[in-house]
Formats: structure tokens, sequence, C-alpha cells
């Protein structure tokens, strides 16, 4: 196995617990990244890119995130926010008035961020050209009326979640909800993320292997009382490795990124929103988006769930170990991003072996321990 990048020596139990996480047949590439106030203690990469290992993993090697995604798309809306162009308890109605249709005038910009808005999937056929295409996807969102009680529980959006606040970022700002995170996030920060991938990147993009189990949640969610997220498209673990998904917008879900640019989006924010002597956002902003909103139960995957705007809250991810008001998100297969503002941590995992939800994800489990036992 190839381990290549830096390692501050107090953390050098990251580096054993990544290196296990190969020895023990658990990965197959991928990397790992440590933001401690506003300093790389760590950036790690490893394996290969490719299922058949003629490609190794390298620095600059690019990885479907998946629902990773979303907690970048939260920072975008965050900074709407501050700027006085969105306000979380508004009626979405308000920036995008054909949302209204269908019972929606009083579903709020807080409740699409904190999945409550009772759109976690559309009830009419759609397939994925039309998802890629956005405005199908987008108008059959703003047609339909809500599946369930706004605001009476909260039901995972797993793709509607990036369409819905990537609409109204567009009604008010103008630009793709890709383009302001690569203009307004992305490129500040010197941070490789991407959402919509232009063509010349392509071949820096790692191939996505479907590990056992990775996509059982999704027949879990088709025979639950709430299965929209499941269809219309239907999730497909392979859908990264298609051009076409790459180049599309899916801000639910197709975020393309090192687990370096994670760790700075993430140290950034734990750090205040000040990186490297610049602000990006400002310190009441970031609390302001990661105030807890909602907890109970997600009954379309009878698992307890807790969610501020945008971000999930008290994740057992975080291996219990972090401040109370860490905030981050997961993605499907195992790639994280969270901030840890108590002990300034800001921490990214991409990896191209998607394993199941069955358990918590034991690569993640041991790297995020290690951060801990290194502090």
């Amino acid at each position: 196995m190839n381990m290549d990048g830096i390692c501050d020596p107090r953390f050098g139990a990251v580096r054993a617990a990544f290196a296990e996480c190969f020895a023990e047949g658990l990965e197959h590439g991928g990397g790992v990244s440590v933001v401690v106030h506003g300093k790389t203690v760590v950036d790690l990469w490893g394996g290969h890119a490719d299922a058949a290992r003629t490609r190794p993993w390298r620095q600059d090697t690019l990885i479907n995130v998946w629902s990773c995604t979303k907690g970048v798309v939260a920072l975008a809306i965050a900074m709407l926010v501050e700027r006085g162009r969105l306000d979380y308890a508004a009626p979405i109605a308000r920036y995008w008035p054909e949302f209204a249709a269908g019972g929606k005038e009083r579903i709020t910009l807080d409740q699409v961020m904190s999945h409550q808005a009772g759109l976690n999937g559309l009830a009419v056929p759609m397939d994925e050209a039309g998802m890629f295409a956005w405005t199908p996807f987008v108008d059959a969102l703003a047609a339909m009326p809500p599946l369930w009680e706004p605001g009476s529980r909260c039901i995972y959006h797993a793709l509607t979640y990036g369409h819905l606040a990537g609409e109204v970022l567009r009604r008010v700002d103008g630009r793709s909800i890709g383009r302001f995170i690569g203009e307004e996030i992305a490129s500040p920060l010197g941070a490789d993320f991407h959402v919509g991938l232009p063509d010349g990147e392509d071949s820096r993009v790692a191939e996505m292997i479907e590990g056992p189990g990775a996509s059982d949640w999704v027949d879990f969610v088709r025979a639950s009382p709430f299965p929209h997220a499941a269809d219309n498209p239907a999730p497909r673990a392979l859908a990264p490795n298609d051009r076409v998904w790459r180049a599309a917008e899916v801000p639910g879900g197709n975020g393309q990124s090192t687990a370096h640019a994670l760790a700075r989006i993430y140290g950034m924010m734990a750090a205040g929103g000040v990186w490297e002597g610049h602000p990006l956002i400002g310190r009441a902003a970031i609390e302001a988006a990661a105030r807890q909103r909602v907890r109970g139960t997600d009954e379309s995957f009878a698992a307890p769930t807790a969610f501020a705007a945008g971000y999930q809250m008290e994740d057992p991810v975080y291996g219990g170990r972090a401040s109370p008001q860490t905030f981050g998100h997961t993605g499907w297969g195992g790639a994280i991003g969270f901030a840890d503002p108590g002990a300034g941590v800001g921490f990214g995992y991409v990896t191209n072996r998607m394993l199941g939800f069955d358990d918590m994800d034991p690569r993640r489990k041991m790297l995020i321990e290690a951060v801990y036992d290194s502090l």
C-alpha cells in the first residue's frame, strides 16, 4: 500500500490508523486531513484510484463525497443569510413564488435545511436526466404538495435537499449553487471542491467502488413509511463513475473533493470563519447555521436524527469525544467532514470504497478516535 503526505509527529496515531484501514482490507483508496486552529497537521493519501489498482491515489485525486456536499451547500446558504439576502425563518415562496403551489406557501428555509419540509422525494416519475437538467426537477418540486405535514417530523431529503436549497440560492443570487461554491468558498480557501466538474478536471477523479451492503439503505427506505427519497430517480452507488453525473450540479450529493478540501472548509468554520487571516463568514453566522433545529427519529431510516441548518448534530460518527457544538455531514459509503469549534478541529476523510450503514464505519471511527487521542 502506498501512502504519502504530511503528518505532524504529534498526530502519528492518525497515520497509523489510516495505514491500519488498508492493512485490515477496509480501504482501497482515499485520504484523510486534519486542521487544528487553522494549521494543517495531517494531510495523507494512499491506495489506488481505480478498482484494477493501476492508478495510485495522488494528492490531487478527487472523489465523489455524496452527502458531504450538503454541508458545503449549508455554508453557501449561511453566507447569504449573513448578507441579508436570505432568512432562515422566511417562507421559501418569498424567494421562489412558484414554490407556494400545492399548499407549500408556509414552508420555511429552516424547514428545508433541516429536512422537515415534507419533500424528501418526488411523487412523480423523474429520471436522472431530469435531475441533471435542473429545471425539470425543481419545477416538479415547486408543483407538488408536501408528502407529509411540514415541520411534523425530520425525514432525510437525500437528493431533493440540494435542488431546493440550490434553487433558493439561484433565485436571490443569480448564480448556480456550483458556481457560487466555486467562487465564494472553494476559490478563496484554495479548497479543491467542485459541484459540476469541468471536463478538464475529469482525469483526476477516482473510480467509485461499491462494497458489501453499500446500497442496502435504498431498499430499507423504499420499504419504510416515507419511501420517496429512494425513487424518482433511485440513488445509484456507481453513478459517480458516469461523466454526466460529474458534469451536472446535484448539490444533494455530487460534490467532488479531496480530504484536504473538506478539512480546510471545516477548519475555517472551526476557527470562526477566518482562514489564513482572511474572513470568509462571521462567527455569529456559523453559530446560527449550526444551531440545532430538530431532534427525533427519522422514520425512513428508523434511526435517531438531529439537524441544524444543513448540518448533522451530535452524530455518533464524530466519535463521542467532540465538543457539543460540533457539526458536519457524512457521505454515503464513508466520506465525512466536520468542524469542532471547541477543539479548533476541521476534519476531512474521503474514500472510493463504499461501505454499508449497518454499523458505524470502522474507518471513520478509527481515524476520528486517533485525532482526539492526539489532541
